[in-house]
C-alpha cells in the first residue's frame, strides 16, 4: 500500500507531459482561414499549400500561424492631403483587400502577421498623397471623384502586389475642403448652373422665335399661291353658290334688284 502513491505519481506525470504534448500538437483553423507553418528545423513552409480549416495534428516544436484570407476592410478616416496648390484636404476612404491563400505562407515570411499596419496602411496614405497632389479642390470635391478613386487604387495595388497582398477596391467616401474654400465652389458651381439654365432659356426662346418665323412664311407662301389661283371667274362662280346657298335659307327674306359691278346679285335682308 505504502508503494502505490510512489508508483502512481510517476504515471501523473507521464500523463500530464502527454496531454500538454497532445494540446500543442493540435490545431483548429476556423472557416475562411489558412495556417503557416513554421517548423523548427527550417523555418516557414512555402514549397507546400498552407493548411487548411480544420483539425490538424503537429509536431509539438512546430508551430502554427493562422491567417485570415477572407476580404477584409481598413476604413482610413480624416487622412490629410494636400491638393496641387497646397491646400490642406481631408479624405475618408475604405480599402477592401485580403491575404491569398496561394501566397499566405510568402506574406508571413515576408511582411508578418502585422502586414496590415506595416505594409497596407503606408500604401494607402502615400499613394493618396500622391493622387490627391495632381488636383484641385475643386476637382476634388466636384468632378474628378471618380477618377482620383480609381487613381489612388492603381498607385496603391502597385505597391500591395509585390508584396503578397490582393487589392479588391478603393473607395473614396468623403473629401472635406476647409469651410472657406467649401463655400467658394459652391457659389461658383451654382453661377455655372445659373448660367447653363440662362443659356438653356435663350436657346429655347430663340428656337420659339425660329417656328413661328417658319409658320408665318408658310402662311405667306400659301396665301400667295392661293391668290395668284383665285381668277376673277372663279370669284364670281364662288359668289354665285353662296348667293344661291343664301336665297334658298329658311331665316332669309332677300330681294334680288340687279346686279353690282362684278355682275353679281345685290341681295338686301328683310331688316
Amino acid at each position: 500500500m505504502d508503494r502505490l502513491p510512489k508508483v502512481a505519481i510517476p504515471i501523473v506525470i507521464i500523463l500530464v507531459v502527454i496531454f500538454v504534448l497532445l494540446a500543442k500538437s493540435t490545431v483548429t483553423i476556423g472557416s475562411g482561414e489558412r495556417g503557416v507553418l513554421y517548423k523548427f528545423t527550417s523555418g516557414v513552409v512555402t514549397d507546400q499549400p498552407p493548411m487548411d480549416e480544420g483539425f490538424h495534428i503537429v509536431a509539438p516544436w512546430n508551430k502554427v500561424f493562422i491567417y485570415n484570407v477572407r476580404q477584409q476592410e481598413l476604413f482610413e478616416r480624416e487622412m490629410s492631403v494636400l491638393s496641387s496648390n497646397g491646400l490642406e484636404i481631408k479624405l475618408d476612404a475604405s480599402v477592401l483587400y485580403e491575404a491569398t491563400t496561394a501566397t499566405v505562407a510568402l506574406l508571413h515570411q515576408t511582411r508578418g502577421e502585422a502586414y496590415l499596419q506595416s505594409v497596407i496602411i503606408p500604401a494607402v496614405r502615400s499613394a493618396t498623397r500622391s493622387v490627391v497632389g495632381r488636383y484641385t479642390p475643386e476637382q476634388l470635391y466636384s468632378t474628378k471623384r471618380d477618377a482620383i478613386q480609381n487613381e489612388i487604387y492603381e498607385e496603391t495595388k502597385k505597391i500591395l502586389t509585390p508584396q503578397y497582398i490582393q487589392l479588391n477596391s478603393v473607395l473614396v467616401r468623403d473629401v472635406t475642403l476647409p469651410p472657406t474654400i467649401k463655400e467658394a465652389i459652391e457659389r461658383k458651381l451654382k453661377q455655372e448652373q445659373e448660367s447653363l439654365e440662362y443659356e438653356f432659356r435663350l436657346v429655347t426662346a430663340a428656337k420659339e422665335a425660329e417656328k413661328v418665323i417658319i409658320e408665318a412664311k408658310g402662311k405667306a407662301d400659301a396665301n400667295k399661291i392661293l391668290s395668284a389661283s383665285l381668277t376673277d371667274k372663279i370669284l364670281q362662280d364662288k359668289g354665285i353658290e353662296a348667293t344661291v346657298k343664301l336665297s334658298e335659307s329658311p331665316n332669309s327674306k332677300v330681294i334680288v334688284i340687279g346686279s353690282g359691278d362684278s355682275g353679281m346679285p345685290i341681295i338686301l335682308g328683310n331688316q
